[in-house]
């Protein structure tokens, strides 16, 4: 059979779909034809109705498969329909929305299944079926109307990781994406979590697998990772087959979760090749070992996720239960070790007040990462921070459902003057972190916050048209007297401090 993925992308940054990736080798190992459309502007202009229909017609598939995330679902639709126009294809719905909200994705009418978690095998096994005329009824994490009435029947297991093929990066435009990227290639060693932070989709998968499988999370067994043998042939594949790969970027949940795995993978990984990576870390899974073992194998960046400056928030909103010196503590010992740290912040959360939000911005400025990447709150539906949401009263659906990206505004309402406040940080966080710093240019910073502060929403409206640009010329300015200062690099929603970018090779 022909499948024909669909991959949105939309208004995001370029992502690389590792699922859609495996899956494909999955079918292809089964005789089937895969190919696939990844549409994101950064890598060609998002079809119109024609050319979208033109091409689903000139691909012929016999199934289309979509892999989406909530963000993207409203474009999602749109694509859905036109397809229905171009071809008589099944169409099947996976990624983390169908996890999130199957129900609502087959009433809409668009898609004729949905697929829930982890699918390679299931998608693998309901091709093969449909392939030979087989019953697909009783396929495990498949979901679909049946006579009028939504039937989501229960997940299998999770798959064991070394039993997967390696990802088919054939299927993607996979010297592009690195191109686009500016040499930076993603890269898995791990799949699941331990947390259960309100935001995120792992508390919701691990809830449905654990009630499909009546099983404990121990039992579960969700945070795996794949052999490091296996990701070490992954590595001399990518630098054989690619040009131009300047770091490898792991996009584990937690990198630095298994200290046994972590150090074996850095010294495997040292021994092949001498590109810097970056990788994902928590506050309270890092220590001198683990900077020690990350920084003897050239790891370059280290990711931590601050979110809030309020413990409050962490602990009431985001369930993350973790103290401020802990976070200073564990960017020092990240210092110590020539590691530059980068951390998420997220602002506008429920609950969170001017002081609340001022305390995300006096803690990252206390502590000092080399660079910190922030967004507006999304509770994604599904998730114990959308019921949050929802009972203190404060989601604009309307808005939730325009946004394809978490960078460009927030889509809860915090009362006007909180809203404007909101905004301003939003779109110019370094310098109110340089303003509450001990930076050499706070006070300068401290009297920008303070003009842009007092303007009123039309002023306002004026001054975000130019502020990028005018953040750019101080930058110049500061970096030309070597004074140290954080300032809006690589996108327009990440602060980095100025020793960095001045020596960036």
């Amino acid at each position: 059979m022909k499948i024909f993925f669909i991959y949105p992308n939309a208004q995001s940054q370029p992502g690389f779909n590792y699922g859609l990736a495996h899956i494909s080798s999955l079918l292809k190992k089964s005789g089937h034809e895969v190919s696939l459309w990844h549409l994101c502007e950064d890598l060609n202009p998002l079809p119109d109705k024609g050319q979208f229909i033109s091409r689903v017609k000139a691909e012929q598939p016999d199934i289309i498969g979509f892999s989406v995330v909530t963000n993207q679902w409203s474009y999602a639709q749109q694509l859905a329909k036109w397809a229905q126009e171009a071809s008589c294809a099944p169409l099947v719905c996976g990624g983390i929305h169908a996890l999130a909200d199957p129900e609502t994705i087959l009433k809409s009418g668009l898609f004729d299944y949905i697929f829930r978690g982890e699918s390679e095998e299931g998608f693998t096994e309901f091709v093969d079926k449909l392939a030979t005329g087989e019953d697909i009824s009783s396929v495990r994490n498949l979901g679909y109307i049946d006579q009028g009435q939504i039937r989501i029947n229960p997940i299998r297991p999770l798959p064991e990781l070394s039993s997967l093929p390696m990802k088919d990066y054939d299927v993607f435009p996979f010297q592009r994406l690195i191109d686009v990227k500016n040499g930076w290639v993603g890269l898995m060693a791990s799949r699941g979590c331990p947390f259960a932070c309100t935001y995120c989709f792992n508390h919701q998968m691990v809830e449905i697998y654990k009630k499909d499988l009546q099983c404990s999370f121990k039992e579960l067994n969700y945070v795996r990772h794949f052999p490091i043998s296996t990701m070490i042939e992954e590595i001399k594949f990518l630098l054989n087959e690619y040009q131009n790969i300047r770091m490898f970027i792991f996009d584990d949940d937690l990198f630095t979760y298994n200290r046994i795995y972590l150090n074996e993978f850095c010294q495997a990984y040292k021994s092949i090749t001498s590109i810097p990576f970056v990788a994902n870390a928590h506050f309270n899974f890092f220590d001198e070992n683990r900077a020690e073992s990350l920084a003897k194998a050239n790891c370059r960046i280290i990711k931590f996720g601050l979110e809030s400056g309020s413990e409050r928030i962490r602990r009431e909103i985001l369930n993350r239960k973790m103290k401020n010196n802990k976070i200073e503590s564990s960017i020092q010992v990240a210092n110590r070790y020539g590691l530059h740290t980068s951390v998420f912040l997220m602002i506008g959360l429920p609950g969170e007040g001017r002081d609340e939000l001022m305390a995300t911005i006096r803690l990252t400025a206390e502590s000092q990462p080399g660079r910190f990447r922030w967004s507006f709150f999304y509770p994604f539906p599904g998730t114990k921070a959308y019921d949050i949401t929802v009972a203190m009263g404060c989601l604009d659906g309307d808005r939730m459902n325009d946004f394809s990206n978490f960078t460009e505004g927030s889509c809860l309402d915090l009362g006007e003057e909180q809203n404007l406040f909101l905004e301003k940080v939003g779109k110019i966080l370094p310098w109110f972190v340089n303003a509450y710093s001990n930076l050499p240019v706070a006070s300068f910073y401290k009297n920008k916050v303070d003009e842009i502060t007092a303007l009123d929403r039309d002023a306002w409206q004026e001054k975000k048209q130019v502020i990028l640009n005018e953040d750019s010329q101080i930058s110049d300015y500061f970096a030309g007297k070597g004074l140290s200062h954080y300032a809006v690099k690589y996108n327009p929603f990440m602060g980095v401090i100025s020793d960095y970018f001045t020596t960036e090779e």
